[in-house]
């Protein structure tokens, strides 16, 4: 079949979604279910700021996909209508810190919050401290609360360390006639135990947990989404209960479950089928797991890609393995690529991390006097550790 005809027949067919963009990460609902009283919270603690008073500095905790950025958007965009009808000074500043070339440094960080503000500095070459002016100078030009919301805040100062957060609290003791509000997400519910004393106490912030969704709720969230994004009657019975019992069992993730809601439909639409059936939804859970471990893979630094390397290499030969052997591996793989043999401690943490992202299962076992160890398995597909493979020798110019 020609391309032109398939792409011709493409467009006649009828699609099972109304309205696909109501399915995907960046779609903001009316209200958001099941999270009304963290709203509330969250709006609390802001409101002085329509008041042009700084509010307290923010910190919300919470595990991927319990609703904890949508909420803050959604308070914002209610703050911001608000603030124009009654023509009140206050600018909300959205940045995710995992981006790249976003919060990669302090300087790209600080070059961003000016671009905020319709102005560009060089992306490198000025003394840091002169960066930070010119994002004084634009703060203070007029009277205002900023609201800056740092998603990821744990990227943030994995990447950069703990001073930047000190910088920006300090910020306001310069202004005279704005104040900055720091509103921190992350997924990491002990990151504010790990920060330096100093910069924790010069935060002084308010928290808020986001607990996990459960599976009654994730089914609720995902019928009323569902209801705006496709035709009436295009989903099988028990699929939406499966597409939640899925996601409850990994923490409560509704991000994931929308994803995977998605994704059902799409391979549906793909096999010429006017209903989302059950085997869709295990084609797109394998798809959506496949999709989500390879990114972790890409976006890891080249240490953990050499230690997950080490692994894929014993694993041919073997089905469970120890730390010890890991880490021979590994001492090969730094030879050969001429990076800094990390230690094995070190190394331990990089396997926990893999066993976090579901990569592997590793069980800690005694050797009595002689210590403990891990015992290692792969636990993803054949297809999966195919692809990996191929990604971290191209990461690590392996040949």
């Amino acid at each position: 079949m020609q391309v032109n005809s398939f792409f011709e027949n493409f467009i006649k067919k009828e699609s099972i979604f109304t309205n696909k963009s109501v399915l995907l990460s960046s779609y903001i609902p009316e209200s958001i279910l099941y999270r009304e009283e963290q709203i509330q919270e969250v709006a609390n603690i802001l409101a002085p700021a329509l008041r042009v008073e700084r509010p307290s500095n923010l910190f919300i905790y919470g595990k991927t996909g319990t609703g904890k950025t949508l909420s803050v958007k959604h308070i914002l965009n209610s703050m911001m209508e608000i603030a124009k009808k009654n023509n009140l000074p206050l600018k909300p500043i959205y940045i995710n810190c995992k981006l790249k070339r976003v919060a990669d440094t302090e300087y790209r960080l600080i070059s961003q919050l000016i671009k905020e503000f319709g102005k560009e500095v060089p992306s490198t070459g000025l003394p840091t401290d002169e960066v930070y002016n010119v994002f004084y100078k634009l703060l203070d030009e007029k009277k205002g609360v900023v609201l800056l919301v740092l998603d990821e805040i744990d990227q943030l100062t994995k990447k950069i360390g703990d001073e930047i957060l000190y910088n920006l609290t300090r910020i306001n003791a310069e202004l005279k006639n704005s104040q900055i509000c720091l509103i921190g997400i992350s997924n990491n519910l002990v990151f504010s135990e790990n920060l330096d004393p100093r910069v924790r106490s010069s935060l002084s912030e308010e928290e808020l947990i986001f607990p996990p969704y459960n599976a009654i709720q994730i089914q609720e969230i995902l019928k009323s989404r569902a209801k705006h994004a496709f035709k009436e009657n295009s989903i099988e019975p028990g699929v939406i209960e499966k597409c939640s019992a899925y996601s409850a069992r990994d923490h409560g993730d509704i991000r994931r479950a929308i994803d995977l809601l998605r994704v059902a439909g799409e391979i549906s639409e793909r096999t010429g089928c006017s209903v989302i059936k059950i085997e869709h939804l295990d084609d797109a859970e394998r798809k959506v797991e496949s999709d989500k471990i390879i990114n972790a893979i890409i976006n890891q630094p080249k240490q953990f890609q050499s230690v997950l390397y080490s692994i894929l290499l014993i694993s041919p030969q073997k089905r469970q393995f120890y730390t010890g052997e890991i880490y021979e591996v590994y001492k090969n793989i730094c030879k050969q690529t001429k990076f800094n043999i990390l230690t094995q401690r070190r190394v331990s943490d990089i396997l926990a991390e893999l066993d976090m992202l579901g990569i592997i299962n590793a069980k800690i076992i005694s050797k009595g006097r002689y210590g403990r160890t891990r015992e290692v398995a792969l636990s993803i597909e054949e297809n999966i550790i195919i692809k990996s493979k191929e990604i971290i020798e191209k990461s690590l110019q392996i040949n």
